[in-house]
Order: structure tokens, then C-alpha cells, then sequence
């Protein structure tokens, strides 16, 4: 399999998780209302029931997929003085565990807004890292709430 294969195999397979992540969240609980009164998945307060996770995670998997983020995090693409382009820096956050998932989020809209696609893919080894990383921390934390967990997998 090449690497542009496996790259839009992972893109896929993080599209998809979020997708069934989002409806868990609102239907254990984690929800708020949105823009538009629409409700909204809450991630802030999903961020605080896996924080004892994220601060010791006992998977090397998960390990190795929270320090490769904290270590290289996603960037954010803006608009500065009418420029796109990339500013690097953490987001304002309450816990470890909302930073982190903050960063899992904006990997999925680098993919979802095409910063890091437009046909190919810019950097294809950091992008496989940052996607292969962020759908380990993802299904990690599912798998940490049982109400998010039975959710996601009816």
C-alpha cells in the first residue's frame, strides 16, 4: 500500500470516528447548545472526565500518541494582514486533557477545512503522524467513559 493510500485511509478513519463520537457525547450527557440554539457536542466538560487518563495513561500506545502531540502540535491555520498561514501555540485551556483534545479537534479541521489537503498531502509523514495519533487519543477516550462508550458502539 503506498503512503497516499494509507493517508486517505486515515483521513477516512478519522472522519468517521469523529462523526460517531460527536452524537455519543451529546447523548450521554456531554452536550451543550451550540450557535443557532443546535446542540452541540461539549467537549470541555468531556475533557474533564478523561483528564486522570490523559495526566497517566497506562496504554504505551496512548502514551506515545499524547507526547508525540504535546511534542509536535497540530498548527492553526489564519489569516494574518490578509495572509493564510500558520501560527504555532497551544490553545487557552482549563486542563491537560481539554489542550489535548482541543489539538485531536483541530487535526480534524486542518483536515476537514483543507489546510493539510487539497488533492495531495502537505507534509505526508507529520500528516500520518498527527492523524494515526489523534485516532489513538480519540478512541482511548471513548473507551474511557462507559456512558460515552456504550453510545458509540449501539
Amino acid at each position: 500500500m503506498d503512503t497516499m493510500t494509507s493517508l486517505d485511509q486515515l483521513g477516512i478513519q478519522l472522519f468517521r470516528t469523529f462523526a460517531r463520537t460527536e452524537y455519543p457525547l451529546k447523548a450521554s450527557g456531554y452536550s451543550k447548545i451550540g450557535r443557532r440554539n443546535e446542540a452541540s457536542a461539549d467537549w470541555d466538560r468531556f475533557a474533564k472526565e478523561v483528564e486522570q487518563l490523559i495526566s497517566n495513561p497506562m496504554s504505551p500506545a496512548l502514551k506515545e500518541a499524547i507526547e508525540f502531540i504535546f511534542n509536535a502540535p497540530p498548527k492553526k491555520q489564519v489569516i494574518v494582514d490578509g495572509v493564510l498561514t500558520w501560527q504555532v501555540g497551544g490553545p487557552p485551556s482549563s486542563s491537560r486533557a481539554d489542550e489535548l483534545l482541543v489539538y485531536v479537534r483541530r487535526v480534524r479541521n486542518n483536515l476537514f477545512h483543507g489546510g493539510k489537503f487539497n488533492g495531495n498531502w502537505f507534509a505526508p509523514q507529520r500528516s500520518e503522524d498527527l492523524l494515526r495519533h489523534s485516532l489513538v487519543i480519540l478512541e482511548c477516550c471513548i473507551q474511557h467513559v462507559p456512558s460515552v462508550k456504550e453510545a458509540y458502539e449501539s
